[in-house]
């Protein structure tokens, strides 16, 4: 634990909520300041191209994207040059060459992340953030300020925008940052950052039990809207509704990270009295899935070129499912060229009423995690912070074999040492309580009857209230 966790986690609820605020001070001038507002104009005034000039845009940033790559980032220099690909080549490239490429897989990401996959001409500014995806095993991508901005205009005008609010609007969040830093904390089970006018829930205590405390919550800062897991913020608009209790309207709940089934969606529009966007993204920051007003999923191609391939690796048609390959626009410090980011979508060959020629998506299938039931009855989706920190798990999975009996897999390039050991058994100690666990290195984590890895396996049924 960082001198500063440690800090945060000995302070008391107000300095707590203190520390907060200074943070999101600082994140909201990060990604709101410099570039952002011109960004955000030009994000909306695409939205206006025909489908010409968006291949002739998307088209001219995969050539940019492509030259950047191979003349800075020696990752790509050597595997393109090996391939006999040049720069004449790239000068030229066109989106039907794409296919030319080698794909950049996550296991590359996790390998050269920090070292040649990074430009040798990067922007100022640059920091550091983890994602797991769909693997369970951490990836570091890179963000400079100026990308952190472009991506928050892009978010702005296609999440937000979209769903009828702004960031000026204060917000309700779940997400992955441990506001509560243990399983067995005492309520608030929120935190309040003042500067974003947001309320930070944890969503490591949502249970039956404590959703008078998130509701009081609600009822004291009355957000505009709520942000963030869609399991997490499912699990809570459940048991609000299942309580009995009111609480104020909103304008729009936002939901990422986990599929967003209709049974779920008509919960939280039944609870909030608002509409239910989804979408779809992450922290590699390289495309961007996002709802309409009119109900429909829209790529954004200026964000990143998204591919759909089958499993002969074409291009899946109408109505067909396909693995997510995406080369990023927007990074050019850290490029994500060909990207096995690892969610399955079903391609979509229908146009939607708003007008916008941006591609469509008919259903995202690939981020579905069982959840894990606490002996008190909360439910969380989210262990990918357990593996954190420890480099020598490429590859890790928890298994929740009953309320009691937790198990890790993981896959190692070397053993781990005891103290990692340990650290894995707190970590879910920190979630679950304490619960026995059992650790177990393997040479490979099979995959489900689908051909995908489930990082999160739950073999506990929920019992109806």
């Amino acid at each position: 634990m960082s001198l500063a966790a440690n800090i945060y986690g000995k302070a008391p609820v107000w300095l707590q909520n203190v520390f907060v605020s200074l943070y999101g001070l600082r994140w909201k001038s990060r990604r709101f300041g410099g570039v952002f507002a011109t960004e955000l104009q030009q994000y909306k005034e695409r939205e206006k191209y025909t489908e010409a000039e968006w291949e002739g845009y998307t088209t001219h940033q995969l050539r940019m994207i492509l030259l950047h790559a191979f003349n800075t980032v020696p990752y790509y220099r050597d595997k393109w040059t090996a391939k006999g690909i040049t720069e004449e080549q790239l000068k030229s490239f066109t989106l039907s060459d794409i296919d030319l490429l080698p794909y950049l897989s996550k296991d590359d990401l996790r390998k050269n992340c920090k070292t040649t996959l990074l430009s040798e001409k990067r922007e100022s500014g640059g920091s550091y953030f983890e994602s797991s995806g769909t693997t369970g095993t951490p990836t570091s991508v890179l963000f400079s300020d100026a990308m952190h901005q472009r991506w928050s205009a892009a978010y702005e005008a296609r999440v937000r925008n979209w769903a009828g609010i702004d960031n000026n609007m204060s917000r309700g969040m779940i997400g992955g940052r441990r506001v509560l830093p243990n399983a067995d904390a005492r309520p608030p089970y929120y935190r309040y950052n003042y500067f974003e006018k947001q309320i930070y829930f944890s969503a490591y205590h949502i249970s039956p039990a404590t959703v008078r405390n998130y509701v009081d919550a609600l009822n004291k800062y009355k957000p505009d809207y709520m942000v963030g897991y869609a399991m997490s913020n499912y699990f809570l608009a459940r048991f609000i509704q299942e309580s009995g209790v009111q609480v104020p309207k909103m304008q729009a709940v936002i939901t990422s990270s986990e599929k967003l089934t209709p049974d779920m969606r008509k919960v939280m529009e039944e609870v909030y009295s608002c509409k239910t966007y989804d979408g779809w993204s992450g922290v590699e920051a390289c495309a961007l899935v996002s709802e309409c007003e009119y109900g429909s999923l829209h790529i954004s191609p200026d964000v990143g070129l998204v591919e759909i391939l089958n499993e002969s690796g074409e291009p899946a048609k109408p109505g067909e499912y396909g693995e997510v390959v995406c080369t990023g626009f927007l990074n050019y410090d850290q490029p994500l060229i060909r990207y096995c980011i690892g969610d399955y979508m079903q391609v979509s060959d229908m146009e939607c009423g708003c007008g916008r020629k941006m591609p469509l998506v008919q259903e995202i299938t690939g981020r579905i995690e069982d959840v894990i039931i606490g002996r008190d009855g909360r439910e969380m989706v989210r262990f990918h912070g357990i593996f954190v920190g420890i480099p020598a798990i490429i590859k890790g999975q928890i298994v929740q074999e009953t309320l009691e009996n937790i198990v890790i897999n993981i896959v190692t390039d070397r053993p781990i040492a005891i103290e990692e050991r340990e650290t894995l058994i707190k970590r879910i100690y920190s979630q679950l309580g304490e619960v026995n666990v059992q650790i177990y290195e393997m040479k490979e984590i099979p995959c489900g009857n689908n051909g995908k890895f489930r990082a999160v396996i739950s073999k506990v049924k929920r019992v109806n209230l």
